[in-house]
């Protein structure tokens, strides 16, 4: 630990499990303290009780449907009351469903919308708001490669996850125009070996096969990898660094360029 993000307060959607959780332990051990909201409750109050063992009062739990504006409301007036001020956001809660254009139903579409770009959409709202008023911050988008290569089995889940490079950008200049020290970069990983990931594949699929070290280029991406991108962005470390969207995929954008 050298205290990257010494004192600094962060939320991370979609905390409890997968991507949020690697971005969770990599902030809280980096010296931040942290709110970890997910709709799971029983996996974000045991992972908040577990860092708490560690570190003390580094991390507390909210049960959030990131989709829910009412919800939003209740988490800006949980960070307000128990912290004062935010100075990290990171928009990470998100679902997969894999479907080409010709597989994807409407409801598909509309719920991966949802999940997906509102929860993005209001995150950044309540987080402009907060920071703000506390002289700046940093908001992080997880969204996905999907987002920036044409993906023909992903058709719904690349337009939602575009959705939210488009709001990244539109939300940095934002915060740039109005002076807010307010910076706001997207993370577009690809392949993320989670339970959510595998869950996709289809069956007799061994993911071990995708983590072999002998060819660090040609392995998936681990939520630690993720996790290491969201600590640089939320540290002052980048401090110049805004609306960028930064891909974390051992190059499979430019290999399919």
């Amino acid at each position: 630990m050298t205290g990257r993000v010494q004192d600094k307060i962060a939320l991370v959607t979609g905390g409890a499990s997968g991507i949020g959780r690697a971005i969770v332990q990599a902030l809280v051990d980096e010296g931040a303290r942290v709110l970890i909201a997910d709709i799971n409750a029983d996996a974000g109050q045991a992972l908040a009780d577990e860092l708490n063992e560690e570190r003390g009062d580094a991390a507390s739990f909210i049960r959030h449907d990131a989709s829910s504006e009412a919800g939003w409301d209740a988490v800006a007036a949980c960070v307000r009351e128990r912290y004062g001020r935010l100075d990290v956001l990171v928009n990470n809660a998100g679902i997969l469903l894999k479907g080409s254009i010709e597989e994807s139903s409407l409801a598909d579409w509309h719920k991966l919308l949802r999940v997906n770009s509102d929860s993005a959409f209001l995150g950044c709202r309540m987080g402009v708001a907060l920071m703000k008023e506390s002289g700046g911050g940093s908001i992080i988008n997880v969204s996905s490669i999907a987002a920036l290569a044409g993906r023909d089995d992903y058709a719904a889940y690349g337009a939602s996850k575009g959705a939210v490079a488009a709001l990244n950008r539109a939300v940095a200049a934002h915060c740039r125009r109005q002076r807010y020290r307010i910076r706001c970069n997207s993370l577009h990983p690809d392949g993320v070996l989670t339970p959510m990931t595998v869950a996709s594949y289809p069956p007799g699929i061994d993911p071990a096969q995708f983590t072999i070290d002998s060819d660090p280029m040609n392995r998936m991406c681990l939520p630690e990898d993720v996790a290491s991108a969201a600590l640089y962005l939320a540290s002052d470390e980048s401090r110049a660094i805004n609306g960028m969207e930064l891909r974390i995929d051992s190059g499979q954008f430019v290999m399919s360029i």
